[in-house]
């Protein structure tokens, strides 16, 4: 287990950067200086950053900006890339239209007569 006040005495007080602006998650538009902010908080997983900042749950469900994350915590925690634990995959929630979800009554007849009526 991570003791979190001793990550935060080693990779010490947050310090901003140039780049700190630049647009990590498009989705969510969550930016390389948050995510460093929430670090230096005491923020240590991507499923954390996630429930805080949101990043990695827009539409494109972290595809885009995954790999960009898990390499900006492994900097910043001063670990091994393969050693930050991804963030657990979700379906995404769709709206469904209740006449498809009506059509599935498990019946023979209903494929036959293309659903309710």
């Amino acid at each position: 287990m991570l003791d979190i006040e001793e990550k935060l005495k080693e990779i010490g007080p947050y310090v901003p950067e140039d780049d700190d602006d630049i647009l990590v998650c498009r989705c969510e538009e969550v930016t390389k200086g948050e995510i460093r902010k929430a670090l230096h908080q005491g923020i240590t997983t991507i499923e954390e950053l996630r429930r805080l900042l949101r990043c990695g749950m827009g539409l494109c469900q972290g595809q885009t900006c995954g790999t960009l994350t898990r390499r900006l915590v492994a900097k910043e925690l001063g670990i091994r890339p393969n050693d930050v634990t991804l963030a657990t995959a979700r379906t995404p929630m769709r709206p469904l239209d209740m006449g498809v979800a009506g059509n599935d009554r498990g019946l023979k007849e209903d494929e036959i007569k293309g659903g309710l009526r």
